[in-house]
């Protein structure tokens, strides 16, 4: 009797997680240098294929730019390696011999990675890397729109870190992708923690499964003109975050906001740099192409350029045009152009102020992608700062495009390909995702006082802390002092003044 393709899918993901757990138990032996040696080998093999790997997501996805998946996929091997090559992760990784604490890194166990359509290849590198780095091991669950790609990466990656000395089941992949596969991997009592990139259905189902995770759900950052802004600039960077790899980087614009003074030039070094706003009509009809009857993105505009997008839809767009543009006035979920699209396509909306501007980036980011990741354009700082303070974001970006940014590209920001959205965003950090996520602190704590130390009459528990290196401290039950001396010219005077009082007597 021939098993259906549901239940194999589960025994399978069974067995790759057992064996990543025991490869788990060998790497915890490893030292810092094992683990390193292991990292660097890996790096180098997907950087040596990194054009190969690209070619080969863009043609079995449909999505984004082959050329820049090369950068992502060098973003995600040699640039987070060389990021995070110098991290102490496992053993002794702090010690302040002073207060008496040491602090060792603990990996959390087995790593279940779930791995998007969107940026396959080089979040697998990515997600290996940090994991190995911190010494765990990690199961791959591969999108299936993506599964090719996906699974020859992570062969790669196998042979290199077997070559480096991993042992096997260090990295392992589900082959029969299904959806009962992948519950089972999350619900899984033996993985130590979730990385789950991707969908936000599917973020949701890693927090529910019982199981540590770090998601990261959808983006949909807006992107402030403030009238000080260098607007040639400023355009040029959010066309050239909206272009890189067709828009498929969370991290990417989907609206911009300007204020009105400075419209009439924003427009214009729009149209001058390529992009297109839509007429009523046009905006109208691609509305209605962007989101599916259910209210999620629509996958034929994921990664497509701006030109084919518009053959899909029917419309007429000038030769050479690089982004679509729609002018819009209300913010909703029912609106599609004030959600996520990860393609080349932009919300305009214009506010007399800088404080309506603020209000109406709040709005969008509570439609969605809240927590994420937003962009301003602006020389002043005093509105920089107002803007940071009041954004319910993780990440705002300060004239640089989004989608490089946000990843660490243009920024000094860690190289991540995971980006946590904070508890606002219903994440469990608001970090890039590094090794240091992926690891548990034991400490080690010295005694620096006895209780009598901490009962220090008069004293706060914190001042009496503070002086136990000083001096010791004054008991609360102090023993009684001795009576006073007297000399004898003392006694006789007292007692003649006792014989006055009594008459005499």
């Amino acid at each position: 009797m021939t098993l259906d393709r549901d239940l194999q899918s589960i025994q399978e993901v069974r067995c790759l997680v057992a064996a990543a757990k025991a490869a788990q138990a060998e790497l915890a032996t490893f030292s810092q240098k094992q683990l390193d040696d292991i990292c660097e080998n890996i790096a180098a093999e997907c950087a040596k294929h990194a054009e190969e790997l690209a070619k080969m997501a863009c043609d079995e996805t449909g999505f984004g730019v082959w050329q820049d998946k090369v950068l992502k996929n060098q973003l995600g091997s040699t640039i987070t390696w060389n990021y995070i090559k110098d991290m102490k992760t496992v053993g002794v990784i702090n010690e302040n011999k002073k207060d008496g604490i040491i602090e060792i890194g603990v990996p959390v166990g087995v790593v279940a990675a779930l791995i998007p359509s969107t940026n396959p290849t080089s979040t697998v590198m990515y997600k290996c890397l940090i994991s190995i780095k911190s010494g765990n091991s990690i199961v791959i669950s591969p999108h299936p729109g993506a599964k090719n790609c996906i699974t020859e990466t992570a062969k790669l990656i196998q042979k290199a870190a077997r070559d480096a000395g991993a042992p096997d089941g260090t990295v392992n992949y589900i082959s029969l992708t299904t959806m009962e596969a992948t519950n089972a991997l999350l619900k899984h009592r033996d993985v130590g923690v979730i990385l789950a990139t991707g969908g936000e259905a599917m973020v949701r189902a890693a927090y529910s499964s019982g199981n540590p995770a770090i998601g990261v759900g959808p983006g949909n950052g807006p992107s402030f003109f403030e009238r000080s802004a260098d607007i040639k600039a400023a355009v040029k960077r959010i066309f050239d975050s909206k272009t890189f790899d067709n828009g498929t980087i969370c991290a990417s614009e989907q609206s911009i906001v300007t204020e009105k003074c400075i419209e009439n030039e924003v427009v214009a070094e729009v149209e001058a740099q390529g992009g297109h706003f839509l007429s009523d009509d046009e905006s109208k009809r691609l509305s209605g192409f962007i989101l599916r009857p259910n209210g999620t993105m629509n996958p034929l505009i994921v990664g497509k350029s701006a030109q084919t997008i518009a053959d899909l839809t029917g419309l007429s767009i000038p030769k050479g045009t690089r982004v679509l543009l729609s002018r819009q006035t209300e913010v909703s979920d029912k609106n599609p152009y004030s959600r996520e699209k990860l393609c080349p396509i932009l919300a305009f909306y214009v506010e007399e102020t800088w404080e309506q501007a603020c209000e109406r980036s709040i709005q969008l980011l509570n439609v969605e992608g809240v927590g994420h990741t937003m962009t301003i354009h602006s020389n002043n700082d005093e509105i920089i700062r107002e803007f940071a303070l009041k954004k319910p974001v993780s990440r705002l970006l300060v004239n640089t495009p989004g989608a490089l940014g946000g990843v660490g590209a243009t920024t000094k920001l860690a190289p991540a390909l995971t980006l946590g959205c904070g508890s606002v965003g219903k994440s469990s950090t608001s970090d890039n995702i590094t090794p240091l996520n992926l690891i548990n602190i034991r400490r080690v704590a010295y005694g620096c006082c006895e209780l009598e130390d901490l009962r220090g009459a008069g004293t706060s528990g914190d001042e009496a802390l503070a002086k136990t290196s000083e001096k010791p401290l004054t008991a609360v039950n102090p023993a009684p002092t001795s009576p006073p001396a007297f000399s004898k010219s003392d006694i006789e005077r007292i007692t003649r003044e006792v014989i006055s009082r009594l008459g005499g007597q």
